[in-house]
């Protein structure tokens, strides 16, 4: 058979570059860049390529598997594995209720909406009283502060970097991480855009990281971020440099806000933040004197002590400077599919409407901190977690305190797991039922598709049919709940989707989630509203553009008054709970005499979290998991560079390869995460097993951040002990070393 070309997209991560699969015989031959696509115009990361590795995968589950009391697994049919689950489930919700039931979701769930959909709500109408997800070690303390800013969590804005002259970035390395919470897949291409008309591009991060090192890049403390962006305010209000027409059309509260930021004063956080008064002041002058600048951060703003106080005041400094809501500053999320709209009216995406069981923390979009899930296990009474569905994820390796977890796992009288390969934490799974791949099921595009300068939509079908017994997701938890005698849309929870659900039952159609997202398309605001708008988007013209299209060349502004839902319509600078965010400043646990550095995180270009370590193409290299160690914390440690170091939290400890660079500041420690390969089926991960970082980290419910409940995974103190081996010396560090 000859082989076909087939137009399709990424689901790694946010920017979704198109991909063209090459396909002959139902297998995956090659993946490439698409040239076509009018956003990635021929771009891609390694990871989008390398998902070949992952498709072919010798080690990639196909079949479902049931676990022997040997701890081995055996292939068992669909039908034995699904009815022994739901039984077993059954059983656990006639004796203990939904309470006791639980799910994780894993990373890329998010990039696929048929089975977050469903899964959802399965739980849903079981009345499951666990609901995790990697948000809590990644961005729910970004939804908390946006439901807080605009009343709407799924509202984040995003900078408009092909109009801004003036990009600020905390905690973000886009040129590894290709756009956090922001669709762009030519991100490289934008920064030097910036620059290239005459903007500047700041980079805020205690690692001079691959974005820090191709720009400006301000040096600063691990977990110092809130003090830094309050002197920064401060500085915009102690010289007048706000934007008052602004501030008196958007907001409200601008008084409290001022008066928050009265005590943090540059000269007072330069010890707390290691940046100097004058640079303080010289770069919230440049900010607020810029014709357009935004603020940004991700992922290294939201994993510290105050990560909602950090991604609040971020979109504070927007707002105080007049650059929210307007071009080339911060604008607003835009949905072309507005499933977050229908989330939203639907109370899905709640905050604070009920406490974890363990700890007391505010649900967001109604889960819990997956820290505390070993002690939710473990801790007896009502509602102790009995029975556990992990989709997508390794938690093992993801959650603070991980070797408290896998100890747990075995408690449970349920755990089942839905993956492509036998890891970490389903090892211990009753059940593992393989998924299927973004390769074989269609797609439209979900979570931050409406973070993107350019309106634009690209639907996916399969390019290949599903490996071995490989089922999509969305069918399990369908079948579950058939078996188990339950409808899934027996439930309020789908209340503002009644219209789309009712017009579906007139036309004698099966509910499924293809055909609602396709209504959903419909209605939306680029949809034909089912013929009534000539030449809107619905399902025949997406599949005349496999490509994708472009719907308005910049998202729109001026919309602030219509998504905010405060009163008003105007933002919130001064909720009851910043307030006390910022009255508990200095609370959080710091250095000490046993454990005098910081320790962060870092991303990795040929990394996926946890689960692409198993790629040929990505581990090339004889790739090495590296601490990142001053040369003057190495001396005093008296560590070699390439040998080994163990470091030691309060928590636990790892040992790993260190790599003596300047590239972090004295007191910093950077240790790239997702690796601690130890089991599971993945053979070359095994073989390449690296350090668990999160075995330094805290689950204590004292050690979480307070708003969100996340887990702090930067900023952990620690200390560094040197690995001794037979007849090494201390080597000399060369300040030319990467």
């Amino acid at each position: 058979m000859t082989a076909e070309h087939k137009v399709t997209y990424c689901r790694i991560c946010e920017p979704l570059c198109g991909l063209i699969a090459t396909v002959e015989d139902g297998r995956l031959l090659a993946l490439r860049p698409d040239k076509d696509h009018p956003l990635s115009q021929g771009r891609a990361c390694p990871k989008g390529i390398a998902f070949s590795d992952v498709q072919n995968d010798p080690d990639r589950v196909l079949h479902p598997l049931r676990r022997r009391p040997d701890g081995s697994f055996a292939e068992v049919s669909w039908d034995e594995a699904l009815g022994d689950i739901a039984a077993r489930l059954r059983g656990v919700l006639d004796e203990h209720g939904g309470g006791a039931v639980g799910e994780y979701l894993g990373n890329p769930s998010a990039f696929g909406y048929a089975a977050s959909l469903w899964s959802g709500l399965f739980m849903k109408r079981i009345g499951a009283g666990h609901l995790y997800s990697a948000g809590s070690q990644d961005i729910n303390s970004r939804y908390v502060a946006s439901k807080l800013l605009y009343g709407a969590a799924t509202q984040i804005p995003f900078p408009d970097l092909p109009r801004t002259d003036f990009l600020f970035m905390l905690g973000a390395n886009p040129l590894v991480s290709h756009g956090s919470a922001l669709r762009v897949p030519r991100v490289r291409d934008d920064l030097a855009g910036i620059v290239k008309r005459g903007g500047r591009v700041i980079v805020v991060d205690p690692r001079r990281t691959e974005t820090a090192a191709a720009y400006e890049h301000v040096p600063v403390r691990p977990d110092s971020d809130a003090w830094l962006m309050l002197s920064l305010l401060h500085v915009v209000f102690a010289e007048n440099l706000e934007d008052t027409a602004a501030i008196a059309a958007t907001s409200t509260g601008i008084d409290d806000l001022r008066a928050m930021c009265a005590g943090f004063p540059p000269e007072e956080t330069a010890a707390r933040t290691g940046v100097p008064a004058a640079t303080v002041r010289e770069l919230a002058r440049d900010f607020a004197s810029a014709r357009t600048a935004v603020a940004y951060g991700r992922t290294g703003a939201c994993l510290g002590h105050h990560g909602t106080l950090v991604s609040f005041l971020i979109d504070a400094l927007n707002t105080v400077t007049g650059n929210l809501d307007r071009p080339g500053g911060a604008l607003m999320s835009h949905q072309v599919i507005p499933v977050e709209q229908f989330g939203e009216k639907s109370g899905a995406f709640s905050y604070n409407t009920k406490k974890s069981r363990i700890g007391g923390f505010p649900d967001v979009f109604g889960s819990f901190p997956a820290a505390l899930i070993a002690e939710e296990i473990t801790t007896g009474g009502p509602g102790q977690l009995r029975a556990l569905f992990v989709f997508a994820g390794n938690p093992v390796l993801s959650v603070p305190n991980s070797v408290a977890l896998e100890s747990a796992l075995g408690q449970l009288d349920l755990l089942v797991s839905l993956d492509l390969y036998v890891n970490e934490t389903n090892r211990h799974a009753d059940y593992i039922l393989p998924g299927t791949t973004f390769l074989e099921r269609d797609d439209l595009p979900m979570a931050y598709a409406a973070c993107c300068p350019t309106v634009f939509l690209q639907a996916a079908e399969p390019v290949v049919p599903a490996y071995g017994q490989a089922r999509p997701e969305w069918e399990v938890f369908e079948e579950l709940a058939a078996r188990m005698g339950l409808s899934l849309f027996a439930t309020g929870a789908l209340a503002p989707l009644n219209p789309v659900l009712r017009l579906l039952e007139r036309r004698g159609l099966r509910i499924t989630p293809q055909r609602m997202m396709h209504a959903l398309l419909r209605i939306g605001p680029y949809g034909d509203r089912f013929g009534l708008r000539r030449g809107g988007l619905n399902p025949a013209r997406l599949r005349a553009h496999p490509h994708g299209i472009v719907l308005a060349e910049h998202a729109p502004h001026g919309v602030l008054s219509e998504v905010v839902t405060h009163p008003g319509g105007k933002v919130a600078l001064a909720p009851a709970e910043i307030v006390g965010e910022v009255a508990r400043l200095g609370r959080a646990p710091g250095i000490t005499d046993d454990f005098p550095l910081l320790a962060i995180g870092i991303r990795e270009l040929r990394s996926q979290n946890s689960w692409m370590h198993n790629s040929p193409i990505l581990m090339k290299g004889n790739r090495t998991q590296r601490a990142r160690v001053n040369p003057s914390d190495a001396a005093a440690a008296g560590l070699l560079d390439g040998a080994a170091v163990r470091v030691v939290s309060a928590t636990g400890a790892i040992e790993l390869e260190v790599l003596i660079t300047d590239e972090v500041g004295p007191g910093t420690v950077a240790i790239p995460q997702g690796w601690g390969h130890r089991g599971g089926g993945w053979r070359l991960a095994n073989a390449h097993p690296g350090a668990n970082v999160n075995e330094l980290t805290s689950s204590r419910p004292e050690d979480l951040e307070a708003l969100a409940g996340m887990s702090v995974l930067n900023g952990v103190a620690v200390r560094l002990e040197a690995v001794r081996r037979p007849s090494q010396s201390p080597a000399r560090y060369s300040a030319s070393r990467p």
